[in-house]
C-alpha cells in the first residue's frame, strides 16, 4: 500500500509542479495506447505480445526539456521456452516519470523510471489458468529508455524500452529467483490541445 501512495504522490506532485511552471508552453494531456513486446530475463523465456494504455501530462521546463508522468495498464510477460503452451501473463498499473529532451519541435528523447504495481498474474498451460499472485512480487522496478515523433500538433508516435531493475519472484524457502521484466513498446500518443 506505501508503494501505490508513493507513485499517487509523484504524480500528485509533479501536476502540482505543473501548475507552478513559468514555461511559456502550457502543460498538456493526452492517452496512449499500444502493442507490448515482453520477456522474463534470466530465465528461459520467449517473446510474449500485450497490450499497454494510459494517460500522461507533459510538464514543460525548459525550451527543451519536459516531465511526462503517465498512468498506465501494462499486460506483460513470457512464454516458457520449450513448453509452448506455457504463458505467464502479470497485468500491472505502472506509473513511468519520463525526462525528455525535445531534440527538433516534433521529435524528441526521453529517459526515466518506472514504478509498477501488480493488479493481477496468472500462469497459463493449456487451457488450464492458475493464480500466480502468490509467487509473483506485488512492486516492480524498470528503467525506460524511448523516443517519440509527433505528425501533427496532437498525434505521435512512441517508441520505448524498460529494463526491469528488480526480480520480479517472491523469495521462497529463503530462495530468491531470478527473472526481470523487460519490456519494448511502440503505440500511438493523442495530446488533447
Amino acid at each position: 500500500m506505501k508503494k501505490v501512495l508513493l507513485g499517487a504522490a509523484l504524480v500528485a506532485g509533479s501536476l502540482t509542479f505543473a501548475q507552478n511552471t513559468s514555461s511559456s508552453s502550457p502543460v498538456s494531456f493526452g492517452l496512449k495506447a499500444g502493442l507490448n513486446i515482453s520477456t522474463i530475463s534470466g530465465d528461459d523465456s520467449k517473446a510474449k505480445a500485450g497490450f499497454y494504455g494510459g494517460a500522461f501530462a507533459n510538464i514543460p521546463v525548459a525550451s527543451s526539456f519536459s516531465v511526462q508522468p503517465e498512468v498506465l495498464y501494462n499486460g506483460v510477460g513470457a512464454k516458457a521456452d520449450g513448453m509452448e503452451d506455457l504463458k505467464i501473463n502479470l497485468s500491472y498499473i505502472s506509473v513511468p516519470v519520463m525526462f525528455q529532451y525535445n531534440a527538433l519541435p516534433n521529435f524528441y528523447l526521453e529517459a526515466g523510471p518506472q514504478f509498477s504495481f501488480l493488479i493481477d498474474s496468472k500462469f497459463k498451460y493449456q487451457n488450464v489458468s492458475v493464480d500466480g499472485n502468490d509467487f509473483v512480487k506485488g512492486f516492480d522496478f524498470g528503467i525506460g529508455i524511448g523516443a517519440g515523433y509527433y505528425f501533427t500538433p496532437n498525434i505521435g508516435l512512441t517508441a520505448r524500452y524498460v529494463a526491469g531493475v528488480t526480480d520480479i519472484a517472491k523469495e521462497t524457502n529463503g530462495i530468491q529467483a531470478e527473472g526481470k521484466n523487460n519490456v519494448f513498446q511502440v503505440g500511438l500518443a493523442y495530446k488533447f490541445k
